[in-house]
């Protein structure tokens, strides 16, 4: 695929990848781009190019990782950002494939045991999800935010690695999800509903990797390295 860069018309970025168009939103950059490149939009956005670039073009590219350029911004842009995706995952993307799934169930009637299974583990995964998202966003990043500013460890402290070691594997559930519906589903549902819904998980679970790749390859990285610098030279 392409690897866009500053001179690029942002046109063209979208119209290469409409998958972008929800990470350039995150960005606050909205479509009416007319004739102006990336680096013109970033500038009118105050958006720093390089990590815009690096954004996308990692969205854009399964093998496309610059983790040496990632690591060299700060981990609060990175926070900004990933923050940023999970407003979008609560406030559009998980109310979208419930939704989807909603009408699937309303067109196949109550008698649908396979159906109800895949709706009952669909429910316990978003649950599982917005637990792992506010514990990111009310303890993770609060952490790392404090960190950075103060360049001081608070005795008792919890590292970076205690954190992650509370998560659970949300993307491993989101590809059982998928497994179920693909392999299990009876006959008997609207097959353009399924194929929607089914579509609305491949691309969230998609988006849901790279956010994944993001944080725990670099901002968590990062965040370890700091740690290390921080401690005293006697518990090195």
């Amino acid at each position: 695929m392409k690897i866009f860069k500053k001179e690029d018309k942002m046109s063209s970025l979208v119209s290469a990848n409409s998958n972008l168009l929800p990470v350039i939103n995150r960005f606050g950059i909205q479509l009416g781009f007319k004739e102006k490149t990336i680096q013109d939009i970033c500038k009118e956005k105050e958006v720093n190019p390089d990590f815009f670039l690096a954004i996308v073009n990692t969205y854009t590219d399964e093998n496309y990782f610059p983790e040496e350029e990632l690591l060299s911004f700060s981990p609060l842009l990175l926070i900004d950002y990933l923050k940023n995706t999970h407003n979008y995952y609560i406030g559009y993307a998980l109310p979208k494939i419930e939704r989807l799934l909603e009408n699937i169930m309303a067109n196949c009637g109550e008698n649908y045991p396979s159906l109800k299974m895949i709706s009952s583990f669909y429910q316990k995964y978003k649950t599982e999800l917005l637990l792992h998202l506010k514990h990111e966003d009310e303890k993770e990043f609060p952490y790392i935010v404090e960190l950075y500013k103060t360049r001081k460890l608070r005795p008792g402290q919890k590292s970076i690695t205690e954190y992650e070691n509370e998560h659970t594997d949300v993307e491993e559930k989101l590809s059982d999800l998928k497994n179920l519906l693909i392999k299990y589903v009876e006959p008997g549902y609207n097959h353009n509903d399924m194929n929607e819904f089914l579509q609305a998980l491949f691309q969230f679970e998609k988006d849901l990797y790279d956010h994944a790749r993001i944080e725990d390859a670099i901002l968590i990285k990062q965040v370890s390295m700091l740690e290390n610098e921080l401690k005293p030279n006697e518990v090195r």
